[in-house]
């Protein structure tokens, strides 16, 4: 066999094998299709889910960071609160001086709307049925005025923010 004769012979098998290739490229582009769609359905999915563990992730952490402000505030506002309660008393001292009775309760009203202003509630208590998560008994009455396990008299105020309770209220329960 001549070179000429074996380069022909190269030649003719490298056009078989493209003939080939191109024809397995005819016969499966529904199957590169089906492929490409099920990589884009793979890559779709990963996304969302991506997408989805983000947004838990932003609510908990809103969480997480509105906890702990109400839980610093809380500890803030709970070492005011004796001066509050010292105020409340001077406010219910009888005196003679009209202005200064006056001028201590301008300072207590700046207090509790300041308190307001910062979602600070006082609890209710008189009147109320008494409730261990917001009140603490200090006392126990008979009195057939008033309901079972109505609070009869307030000792304390108690204060919360939301439904995170500050200090609980000092209370006598009738019954």
């Amino acid at each position: 066999m001549s070179e000429e004769q074996k380069e022909n012979l190269v030649e003719k098998e490298e056009l078989e094998e493209r003939k080939i290739e191109n024809e397995e490229k005819k016969t499966n582009p529904t199957d590169e299709l089906s492929k490409t769609k099920q990589e884009l359905e793979e890559t779709t999915d990963r996304f969302k889910r991506i997408m989805a563990e983000f947004e838990n992730y932003k609510k908990r952490s809103s969480k997480e960071r509105e906890l702990l402000y109400n839980s610093l505030l809380a500890d803030i506002i709970s070492s005011f609160l004796p001066i509050i309660d010292n105020l409340e008393k001077a406010v219910q001292t009888k005196t003679e001086d009209e202005g200064y009775k006056q001028g201590v309760e301008l300072v207590l009203k700046q207090f509790m709307d300041t308190f307001k202003s910062l979602g600070v509630e006082t609890i209710e208590t008189v009147g109320k049925t008494f409730d261990p998560e917001l009140h603490e008994a200090v006392s126990s009455v008979q009195d057939d005025s008033l309901g079972e396990k109505e609070i009869k008299e307030e000792f304390r105020k108690g204060y919360k923010i939301g439904t995170k309770v500050i200090r609980h209220s000092m209370v006598s329960v009738a019954n």
